[in-house]
């Protein structure tokens, strides 16, 4: 939810209009993550004041999408070609949560009038209403209705106080004050030419292109002995002890120091889709880190040292290529992601299962693996999609751990907080790695004792960072907002895990090179089913579309099947669908069915099939015509009585989901295309929801 994205070029000359594209375009490709608004804020024309060569901060904000805001900016008529040795810029899609979606609450948001600070801000400020009561009482005038805005003019109160802080040490001061969450760009007249990046709770990272070689691979952090009271007399701020004047200092440690007559180029930003065009050399952020870029120096601080706060950020390597990022010959990046499947659930196993010696091997957990097979039970955390993926995979556990699993949503954990104990395992499943209930229930477990393992998509995301131990699953980066290939190499992920825990148990040998022979035909089997595409789409325009709301049906293994399907068809058709389990059928549900209900079944073969075909026969008595998805060959089913047959390839049942889900994928999209959506921005949702 919502996009940050900064720009810093030192000894690189670089026309104004270059630099608006570069900050336009880094929105652009943050514009999955969903957003209401965009907004960049960079040097104007006009010099700050008669005293100063210091020129003004420009801002272009506007509501809609970033397309607009280029329009906004162009309306404005800046001079393009003007030229700039060294600039900083910010940017940032806003997603609302404090204010409605208005000009005045787009980011960045001002100080003042005048623009001396301007800050963008992902996350949410718990007690601005405080500060923002404080603020008003110091002569401030807000001009929105955000929690943002008292950042910014929080910099300049304490600019106000002390003009001969350094930008790091005025950030600080700032920070000390904020409960909530947030990631932060702040750019200032005051400070020309420098940048501050910071986060809590919100991933930033750094992209850093030079040509010169760097003289190290990583950036130390640097740690100012400076606490913060808990208390103080007027009940908004806090303050602080008398500094000790030789704790701040500049640092003479190793920092990324360029040859000030070589180019420097920095990329901030939220996600990392935004960077890889630039640059693959960066370093992700941690909580409380202050990063500050001046005159091509990047050094990072922290206000406070704690003894899990590492004392480097070191520099790493993107793997994502630019061509993942483009649609390529796709119109929709979703529909592009449905068809890498056969693709990407492959490079999740690549390297990690030896299929000649039916073995799996996750190096990210192997060295844990003897704790946790002596689990007391495993606890899987998640949202959305992936909370499915641990539906999917949780009987599979039970059968070959003979451990007991608790799938839970993460917000309903966190709700509940209930006991976890220090032999537990928690498994975190997330796409971003950024959830942030996910995130906050990982440091719920952390407390308790337990072993934390994450199962994520994104390298050096804060879930993979803060766990024990864990998975990446290799399925690339996922731009539409609707998971698809991420959900089926979770699922792929979750399966490795279950037969590497349980590879010591004898008797599960029979049944885990099942699987894994399972396993390796899974990539050609979800081929099979795309080839399909011409079949399902004339299935959803003759019974599906335009229809107000209709259920998915499914039972043991197929009931994350038909929870997942139902997600993929309302979150971009606008339908309302709602996965049911067929044994609940006569409980409630059933007296929603008639002949105008569409009604999809899952009907795949397996041990629980004569249940099925049971409840298909419920509803056909009832007039209803579900469209089914069942194995090739299928003889049990009465064709007569349905709208339509899908047949997909038979697999093992444990991976049955993997095949199945396929058609539903394609469902959710062509029903979102016919209904005029787009797909990959569905109405108020957000690929990455970063805020509880």
């Amino acid at each position: 939810m919502c996009g940050i994205f900064g720009y810093a070029n030192y000894n690189v000359d670089r026309s104004r209009g270059q630099i608006i594209d570069t900050l336009v375009e880094g929105l652009t490709k943050l514009e999955y993550r969903g957003y209401d608004s965009a907004g960049i804020g960079i040097d104007g024309e006009n010099d700050f004041d008669e005293n100063s060569p210091v020129r003004e901060i420009a801002l272009y904000r506007q509501v809609g999408k970033v397309s607009k805001l280029k329009e906004e900016i162009i309306n404005h008529h800046p001079d393009i070609s003007e030229m700039f040795h060294n600039h900083v810029g910010i940017a940032h899609t806003r997603w609302a949560t404090h204010g409605g979606v208005t000009q005045a609450n787009c980011h960045p948001q001002p100080s003042d009038d005048n623009n001396e600070f301007i800050v963008v801000h992902n996350g949410i400020i718990t007690n601005y209403r405080e500060l923002k009561t404080f603020l008003k009482g110091e002569g401030f005038t807000f001009r929105s209705d955000t929690d943002t805005e008292v950042i910014a003019k929080l910099f300049k109160y304490y600019y106000d106080k002390d003009q001969d802080l350094e930008f790091y040490q005025l950030a600080k001061e700032v920070l000390y004050q904020l409960q909530g969450s947030y990631g932060l760009l702040i750019k200032s007249v005051r400070y020309p030419n420098e940048m501050i990046a910071t986060r809590k709770g919100s991933p930033l990272l750094i992209g850093v292109k030079t040509e010169q070689k760097l003289k190290v691979d990583f950036v130390d952090v640097e740690f100012i002995n400076d606490d913060v009271k808990d208390s103080s007399s007027n009940g908004a701020i806090r303050t602080h002890p008398p500094k000790n004047t030789m704790a701040i200092r500049k640092s003479e440690s190793r920092a990324i120091l360029p040859d000030f007559s070589k180019p420097i180029e920095f990329f901030v930003s939220s996600d990392a889709s935004a960077v890889v065009e630039h640059t693959k050399k960066v370093l992700f952020l941690e909580d409380d880190d202050i990063a500050h870029i001046d005159n091509g120096e990047l050094h990072i601080h922290r206000a406070r040292r704690s003894a899990s706060t590492s004392t480097t950020r070191p520099v790493h390597t993107l793997e994502m290529q630019l061509a993942e990022i483009m649609k390529g010959g796709f119109d929709h990046f979703m529909l592009k992601e449905i068809f890498e499947q056969p693709d990407s659930t492959f490079n999740t196993m690549r390297g990690r299962i030896n299929f000649n010696k039916k073995t799996v091997t996750l190096g990210g957990v192997k060295d844990y693996l003897i704790t946790i097979r002596h689990s007391r039970r495993y606890l899987m955390v998640a949202c959305g999609t992936s909370y499915h993926s641990c539906m999917a995979v949780r009987p599979l556990f039970e059968e070959l751990t003979g451990i007991p699993v608790t799938v839970e949503l993460a917000s309903d954990f966190l709700d509940r907080a209930p006991p976890v104990f220090r032999d537990d395992t928690c498994l975190f499943v997330s796409q971003s790695g950024e959830t942030a209930d996910s995130m906050q229930a990982l440091r719920y477990c952390k407390s308790a004792g337990a072993l934390n393992l994450g199962i994520v998509n994104t390298v050096g995301s804060s879930i993979s960072r803060e766990t024990d131990c864990g998975v990446h699953i290799n399925a690339g980066p996922e731009i539409g907002v609707a998971s698809t290939k991420a959900y089926t190499s979770q699922f792929i992920a979750l399966v490795m895990l279950a037969l590497q825990i349980s590879s010591n148990v004898i008797d599960n040998r029979a049944r885990a090179e099942e699987i894994i022979n399972g396993l390796k035909d899974i990539p050609a089997m979800i081929g099979k089913v795309l080839s399909k595409k011409a079949h399902i789409k004339e299935i959803c325009h003759e019974y599906l579309t335009g229809k107000e709301s209709m259920l998915v049906i499914g039972r043991g293994y197929q009931y994350a099947s038909a929870l997942e399907g139902a997600l993929k068809i309302k979150e971009i058709s606008y339908i309302h669908a709602e996965g049911v389990q067929a044994g609940e059928l006569k409980h409630g549900v059933l007296a929603l069915v008639d002949e105008n209900m569409p009604i999809i079944a899952f009907a795949t073969r397996d041990s629980l099939s004569p249940k099925v075909n049971s409840a298909i026969q419920q509803v056909t008595a009832r007039d209803g015509r579900p469209v089914i998805i069942c194995s090739e060959g299928e003889k049990m089913i009465d064709k007569s009585k349905t709208s339509a047959i899908i047949e997909v390839p038979t697999t093992v049942d444990c991976l049955q989901g993997l095949v199945n889900i396929i058609p539903l994928q394609m469902m959710g999209y062509y029903l979102s295309v016919e209904a005029g959506n787009n797909p990959d921005r569905p109405r108020n949702l957000a690929k990455s929801v970063t805020v509880e």
